[in-house]
């Protein structure tokens, strides 16, 4: 069964919640399932982010880089910030079932996720700003994004840390009958203030934010479905987006919806509630990249060339296996990998009909820059 041990609220404080997990659970089975849950989530999504940053970091040297995917890269480092800081705090709390990590972290644990939850929220909001087309390289292979860039994660960044600094000065550590827990208690001086402030702190960070989002890119994916001359490479990038916003409204919404609930002093929600949302968080960090890969054709393709660079170099120490000839870097093959519908340039034909590396197929084209530049 899944019970937690119920706490009376001391008399002068309004809210009374534990910081970084659950604890004092009743029940064996989830004290080592949420774990095991936790770090499958933690591990998968750490995998998939490395590669999103891997792919798109790739990209920008190779001078394919846009606003876009500048901004989604940030977004998959907030995740593994996530993944790698956040859910292992977590998985130690449901298993040891009290606070263990001392005072800093107990202090601090909440405050930092609700920075990361809040930035990834805001960063999605700012792509609906941001180009799609390529950006220029600068030369030498540094990673050239345009500085409008830098000034929004900044600000986003200044602004996601300091929404949640309630979280860090109500945390505390206290002695419950031998156990140490992590708590976080409203004093009820202070209610009145902080009941008007988690009012308004989920609305301007989660549902405005989103729904702001949610209906550009619905918007933007209808004008360009009917109305673009080029329907197919403007809505792509359009739809991954939406979808990546969508996913990060629906898997937050339990998150802020228990956190609110429990902040205006209603009665509590079940404990089994309060974990859903908590493991929903994590896996919202790993599904983020899934829709790259799955949706996103430049990662789709990024990740066939990095595979293929990976499978070239261990198959060098295999004798008898033969590997595509490439030009310049082994990666740049497959990276074209796109449907036929996309010509090259009238003058560039007579070469492409006299070349000699004839084992590379005419759409795994090995020297992208000679192909028309794509929007995404």
């Amino acid at each position: 069964g899944l019970a937690a041990m119920d706490i009376d609220r001391p008399a002068n404080v309004s809210v009374f919640d534990f910081v970084g997990g659950v604890q004092l659970l009743q029940g064996g089975d989830t004290r080592t399932a949420i774990p095991v849950i936790l770090i499958g989530i933690c591990v998968s999504g750490a995998v998939g982010n490395l590669l999103v940053l891997l792919i798109f970091i790739r990209d920008f040297r190779n001078g394919k880089g846009s606003e876009v995917k500048a901004l989604l890269a940030s977004l998959a480092c907030t995740d593994l910030v996530i993944l790698l800081l956040c859910a292992p705090v977590r998985a130690v709390t449901y298993y040891r079932q009290t606070w263990t990590l001392g005072g800093f972290v107990c202090s601090t644990t909440d405050w930092f996720q609700h920075s990361c939850v809040v930035a990834k929220t805001l960063v999605l909001a700012v792509t609906t700003r941001a180009k799609h087309t390529l950006v220029p390289s600068s030369g030498g292979g540094v990673l050239y994004t345009p500085t409008w860039i830098h000034g929004a994660l900044a600000f986003i960044w200044i602004v996601s840390m300091m929404f949640p600094i309630p979280q860090m000065l109500f945390a505390s550590l206290l002695q419950l009958g031998g156990n140490t827990v992590c708590v976080s208690e409203v004093p009820a001086c202070a209610s009145e203030f902080m009941s008007l402030f988690y009012k308004i702190y989920p609305t301007a960070t989660f549902v405005v934010p989103v729904v702001f989002t949610l209906a550009y890119y619905t918007k933007a994916l209808h004008v360009a479905v009917n109305h673009a001359p080029s329907p197919q490479h403007q809505s792509k990038v359009t739809l991954v987006l939406l979808c990546l916003s969508g996913a990060l409204g629906l898997m937050l919404l339990p998150e802020w919806g228990t956190f609110t609930w429990i902040r205006l002093g209603y009665n509590k929600p079940p404990v089994g509630l309060i974990i859903f949302a908590q493991v929903l968080l994590y896996a919202c960090s790993s599904v983020s990249p899934v829709i790259l890969m799955t949706m996103y054709d430049d990662v789709r393709q990024g990740l066939v060339a990095i595979w293929l660079v990976a499978t070239c170099r261990s198959s060098k120490h295999v004798p008898g296996v033969k590997c595509p000839t490439t030009e310049g870097n082994g990666a740049e093959i497959g990276a074209n990998a796109v449907s036929g519908e996309e010509k090259t340039f009238p003058d560039v034909e007579h070469f492409w009909t006299g070349r000699r590396n004839t084992n590379v197929e005419e759409e795994q084209d090995p020297v992208p820059w000679e192909r028309e530049e794509k929007m995404l």
